[in-house]
C-alpha cells in the first residue's frame, strides 16, 4: 500500500512540475493581457467606488421581482453571497485543475486570458450604463436615514483610489442597471459551459446562476431589471468576443495524436496498406500514377498514343 502511493505521489508531482514550466512558458508570452485585465478590474472598482459619490437616496422604485419574491431581510443577506464565493472559488479552482488531473483540457494561463477579457467587455459597458443614469439603491444601506447611502466627499485623492476594500465593494451603492456579481456568475457559467468536460457540473452550474439572480433580488441588493439585463448583454458580450479571439488548443486531442498506436490499430493500417498493394495503388497518394491495361499488360504511360499505321509497319 505505502508503495503504490509512493508511486502515485511521485507521479503527480512530476506532473505539477511539467505543468508548471509549461504555465511559466505561457504567462511569459501572455502577462501583459493578463495584467491588463486585472488593471481593469481596479478601475472598475474606482468607477463603482466614484458613483457613490453621486448617489442620492429615495424611494424604492416599482419592481415586479420585489412583488413576486418574498424579501430575505437584511440578517439573511449573507446567503447570495456565500453562493456566489462558492461559485467563484470553486471557478478558480477548476482552471488549476491541470495541474493535479490527468484529463485536461485548458490551459490556467490561456482560460483566464480570455475570462479576463468577457469581464472587462462587460464592465466597461456597466460602467457606461450606472454613470449614464443614477438610480436610487433598494439595498438597505442605500434606503433614506442610512450613514452609508452618501458618502461624505473625500479628504483626499488618496482615499478615492484606495476605495475602501472590500467594505466599499459590499457596501457600494449607485452601480445599478448591471450586477456585478451576475457578470462573473454568467462568465464563469459560460466559460465552463465551453472548456468543461462534465455534463452534470455544467446543468448544476446553470441552475446555480437562476438560484443566484433569485436571491440577489430577493435580497434587495439589486433590481429586477439589472438581473435581466446583464443574463442578455453578458451572453452576448462572451459571444461576440469568443468569436473574435483566437481559439483555444484542445490539449485532449493534442495529447490523442501524440500516443503511440496499438497494435490493433497497426495490424489495421498493415492490412490496408497490403490491400492497396495488391490493387496496383501505392501506399503514398503523391506516388500514384495514371495507369491504362492493353491486352493484359499495365501501360505506364496513358498520353502516349500509338497510330495503328505505325503498329502495322513494325510488324
Amino acid at each position: 500500500m505505502s508503495f503504490y502511493i509512493g508511486r502515485e505521489a511521485s507521479k503527480l508531482w512530476k506532473r505539477i512540475c511539467a505543468e508548471t514550466i509549461t504555465e511559466i512558458n505561457l504567462l511569459l508570452e501572455n502577462w501583459k493581457y493578463l495584467l491588463a485585465g486585472l488593471v481593469c478590474q481596479y478601475i472598475h472598482g474606482l468607477a463603482a467606488r466614484g458613483v457613490h459619490y453621486l448617489h442620492r437616496p429615495g424611494p424604492t422604485l416599482q419592481d415586479i421581482g420585489f412583488m413576486i419574491l418574498p424579501e430575505l431581510g437584511q440578517d439573511k443577506a449573507y446567503i447570495s453571497e456565500t453562493l456566489f464565493t462558492f461559485i467563484f472559488v470553486s471557478f478558480v479552482l477548476w482552471t488549476f485543475h491541470p495541474f493535479i488531473l490527468k484529463s485536461r483540457k485548458i490551459y490556467t494561463v490561456l482560460i483566464w486570458c480570455r475570462v479576463l477579457a468577457f469581464l472587462v467587455a462587460s464592465q466597461l459597458l456597466r460602467i457606461v450604463t450606472f454613470y449614464s443614469t443614477q438610480l436610487p439603491g433598494p439595498n438597505y444601506h442605500c434606503r433614506e436615514g442610512s450613514k452609508l447611502a452618501t458618502l461624505p466627499r473625500p479628504d483626499s485623492v488618496l482615499e478615492v483610489l484606495l476605495i475602501n476594500f472590500p467594505r466599499g465593494v459590499l457596501y457600494g451603492c449607485g452601480d445599478l442597471i448591471f450586477s456585478s456579481h451576475m457578470i462573473f456568475t454568467l462568465v464563469f457559467v459560460r466559460t465552463y459551459q465551453k472548456y468543461g468536460i462534465r455534463r452534470s457540473i455544467k446543468q448544476v452550474a446553470w441552475l446555480l446562476a437562476i438560484v443566484q439572480s433569485l436571491l440577489i433580488v430577493a435580497s434587495r441588493k439589486h433590481y429586477t431589471v439589472d438581473v435581466v439585463v446583464a443574463w442578455y448583454t453578458v451572453n452576448l458580450v462572451v459571444f461576440f468576443v469568443d468569436k473574435k479571439l483566437a481559439e483555444l488548443p484542445d490539449r485532449s486531442i493534442v495529447a490523442a495524436t501524440l500516443l503511440p498506436l496499438s497494435t490493433k490499430d497497426k495490424d489495421g493500417r498493415t492490412k490496408e496498406e497490403n490491400h492497396k498493394l495488391l490493387n496496383g495503388n501505392s501506399g503514398d497518394p503523391a506516388d500514384r500514377r495514371q495507369r491504362t491495361q492493353v491486352n493484359g499488360k499495365i501501360m505506364e504511360d496513358v498520353n502516349t498514343i500509338h497510330h495503328p499505321d505505325s503498329a502495322m509497319n513494325g510488324a
